[in-house]
């Protein structure tokens, strides 16, 4: 399969935080029909192990499978669901969304988030974002007795009805792009590690809810005890007008390491990058002829801020991929700039040797 045969099948399916198993269960099916087999931790994590020169250092790259949305809080009598949300949902995106509810061992139903008609809506209404608590979901269920009857119970994982829109030229918008894009580019990037010779030992991850707590990787991290962790994820495009003033990522302009991330939102964690490690990226960048572009941002967070914390401290660096429009319904992203990160990855690991040195000091 092609990277994005993989990223639109993986796109298409539901995985809300600490519900991922639709998607793990597609990716161990896809890397069990290349010959490379994986295995799953308590918490959930999907890992691949390929061996390598015990005497370099082992690598961890990793990108995590789920997805924001919503659980079920209340179903309401008249079949109508009350929900809270689950990660950064971009609560003015939410009105007349259409979801998908996913009951445990049930069939997944379609359903709406509902809006007041137009209309009837006041002046002073057309500008208010309601928050999560306050939106109900309409799954045609005329009674709370047909809701349940469905599977629909409190603690029942929504998402946003998954969608796959090739736009212009290699550019997609799809759900969930945030970070099923990264998930495709370890999938192709493990299918080329399984056929090489030499190079460290690298540890492939699928790691769980880190739109839920950001904790999913350290759990694989504390068993894996890597040297080195590389973090797939999104990378904010500011290549629109509202985003100019934040950066030069641009859509297509090909992938981005992270030099300095901090949440800054009651949240005090973020990456500042290990030095041999932004070296390795921009060396291999320029062996390969790829552009490599660079992102300073608050406002984000990603597992690595906590896997770096594991055991003696592991390198960590973050890379990615631009994308416009983050935790909407439908983001953006340019299929060139995932296809230049998997060779950036390739061609980095390809580059660690004896004289890689990761100690601080002199």
């Amino acid at each position: 399969m092609s990277l994005r045969d993989d990223l639109k099948a993986l796109c298409l399916l539901p995985g809300l935080a600490g519900h991922e198993e639709p998607v793990a269960a597609w990716l161990r099916d896809r890397l069990s029909a290349v010959g490379l087999s994986t295995t799953t931790d308590r918490l959930g994590n999907l890992i691949l192990t390929l061996p390598g020169d015990p005497a370099l250092p082992s690598v961890m790259v990793f990108a995590h499978m789920d997805q924001l949305g919503f659980v079920v809080r209340k179903v309401e009598a008249d079949g109508l669901l009350r929900v809270e949300r689950l990660g950064g949902v971009a609560e003015k995106a939410m009105l007349a969304q259409a979801v998908l509810i996913c009951p445990p061992g049930c069939e997944a139903l379609p359903g709406v988030i509902t809006v007041k008609s137009h209309h009837a809506t006041s002046p002073a209404e057309k500008y208010i974002a309601p928050a999560a608590p306050e939106i109900r979901i309409d799954s045609g269920h005329g009674s709370k007795a047909a809701a349940e009857a469905a599977g629909i119970r409190i603690g029942t994982p929504v998402v946003y009805h998954p969608r796959w829109l090739p736009l212009a030229g290699d550019r997609i918008a799809a759900t969930a792009l945030d970070d099923r894009a990264g998930c495709a580019v370890l999938v192709a990037l493990a299918e080329r590690l399984g056929k090489r010779a030499g190079g460290p030992t690298v540890h492939c991850v699928w790691s769980v809810q880190e739109e839920f707590n950001l904790r999913g990787a350290v759990v694989a991290a504390q068993t894996l005890r890597p040297d080195i962790a590389i973090q797939i994820d999104l990378m904010l495009a500011t290549d629109t007008p509202d985003m100019a003033d934040r950066g030069e990522m641009a859509l297509g302009g090909g992938p981005g390491i992270s030099l300095y991330s901090f949440h800054g939102r009651g949240t005090l964690n973020g990456v500042i990058p290990h030095p041999a490690l932004v070296r390795l990226m921009e060396e291999a960048a320029g062996a390969l002829g790829l552009p490599l572009q660079r992102s300073a941002q608050v406002g984000v967070l990603t597992d690595a801020s906590y896997v770096q914390t594991v055991g003696a401290g592991v390198a960590c660096l973050d890379v990615g991929f631009p994308m416009r429009h983050s935790h909407s319904p439908l983001e953006i992203c340019d299929l060139r700039d995932l296809a230049a990160l998997t060779d950036l990855l390739e061609g980095a690991l390809a580059r660690i040797d004896p004289s890689l040195r990761l100690e601080r000091g002199p």
